[in-house]
């Protein structure tokens, strides 16, 4: 066979390049279209797409030429662009090498992206209070992602190098295209069922057409209502999406996501070991504080002779044995001159003095019960006269029937008597 007549891809793309760079038509084009997939390099230079609704070329716009312009380009955002267009021979593919920029409004989901931004923010739904905590130590993990892809497998990997012996449960979800949206948002639901420590939502990097289902309302409201910690692992550090404001805490990679997930296990044994070489410590600190302590009191004047806090706690019992006894004798002395005091007192030396007066009086009493007495008229020679006990006032309280005759000396029972009117 003769190979002569092949050519190297080098050589091909050499010819295309030289077509490119000598067609006067693509030396300076000016081309208007939305940013994606930006990226400033740490050099300066501008990597993005630039694309509008069916096609996308590469650009680049090197840092000489992005330090002239005056604003910052972003994601979704229209601009007017100026410079050549030439093949980049390490990929064979073709892209506009920008030397001028200049903002053409911003593109329409751009647009939606701070509408819906704003809306949620003045909802509440963005609050830091609503934020939940990420659980430091999870023995159950969650995952919402695509089943294939380098996101679960860097989530996967990270989560069994730093955790091992912590569980994940994958809930496989659409992560781009038209329904993503709301299967992201029923697998969120799905897993509040399980009992999971935490939930990690994410993707890969991509343009924002395909970052976007993690920009729509109904994945936020799923996020802001899980009862479960969420941290959202969107794209790459600089991709920024709704879910990552909503969420409790952005992991700025699905790696990174992990790593905030669960702690590194030879860092909390490195810990634990600290843990206990001080606690050993502070525990041989204890007993050597309290050996000493121990040692100044059997070393103690006290404990030496004993016999002196015996003698201090005797001499005060002697004090107060002293007092008690003054005590005592000044309360005999007292009662007893109180006793001798009460002796010569007049009344009880002449206590008929007392009764002299009362006396007279008593006698006084006497002699009027004696006249009023009903006896005494007795003894002068009437009677009382009863009958079924009730003493007699007149002849008509008579009745038939026996009736008494009291005397002084005696009762007589009459049986009859007449009565003369």
């Amino acid at each position: 066979m003769n190979q002569d007549k092949y050519l190297t891809v080098s050589s091909v793309t050499k010819y295309l390049k030289f077509k490119f760079d000598t067609d006067e038509h693509l030396r300076t084009v000016f081309l208007k279209g939305e940013i994606s997939n930006f990226k400033a390099h740490t050099t300066g230079h501008f990597y993005f797409s630039l694309k509008d609704e069916s096609s996308k070329i590469n650009a680049i716009m090197f840092s000489t030429n992005a330090k002239k312009i005056n604003f910052v380009p972003t994601e979704g955002m229209k601009v007017l662009v100026a410079g050549r267009i030439s093949v980049y021979e390490a990929t064979g593919g073709y892209q506009i090498y920008v030397e001028q920029m200049e903002q053409d409004g911003l593109g329409s989901l751009y647009v939606a992206f701070e509408k819906l931004k704003q809306d949620l923010a003045k909802e509440g739904l963005f609050d830091p209070a609503h934020k939940k905590p990420i659980p430091k130590i999870p023995t159950r993990i969650g995952i919402v992602t695509a089943p294939t892809g380098a996101a679960i497998k860097d989530i996967l990997s990270t989560i069994k190098r730093r955790f091992p012996i912590c569980e994940t449960i994958l809930f496989p979800a659409l992560v781009q295209g038209e329904n993503a949206a709301s299967d992201i948002a029923a697998k969120i639901d799905m897993a509040s069922h399980y009992e999971l420590d935490t939930l990690i939502v994410g993707r890969g990097g991509g343009s924002i057409e395909d970052l976007w289902p993690f920009n729509e309302e109904i994945v936020a409201r799923a996020i802001y209502y899980s009862p479960i910690p969420i941290i959202s692992a969107v794209g790459h550090e600089i991709d920024y999406t709704i879910s990552d404001y909503v969420s409790d805490l952005r992991a700025p990679t699905p790696t990174g996501a992990a790593e905030i997930a669960v702690p590194n296990m030879i860092n909390l044994l490195n810990h634990l070991e600290q843990l206990k070489i001080r606690l050993k410590e502070s525990i041989l600190k204890k007993i050597k504080y309290n050996k000493l302590y121990l040692d100044s009191l059997k070393n103690s004047y006290v404990i030496k002779t004993p016999m002196v806090m015996y003698e201090n706690r005797k001499q005060k019992i002697d004090l107060i044995h002293s007092k008690l006894s003054s005590l005592i004798l000044h309360q005999l002395a007292m009662s007893k001159k109180n006793l001798e005091h009460i002796k010569n007192n007049h009344i009880l030396l002449k206590p008929q003095t007392i009764y002299d007066p009362y006396q007279k009086s008593l006698w006084q009493i006497i002699e009027k019960l004696e006249l009023l007495n009903p006896l005494s008229v007795l003894k002068r020679g009437y009677t009382l006269t009863y009958q079924n006990g009730h003493l007699l006032k007149s002849v008509l309280d008579i009745k038939d029937g026996p009736f008494e005759l009291k005397f002084q000396d005696g009762v007589i029972m009459v049986e009859k008597i007449k009565v003369e009117e």
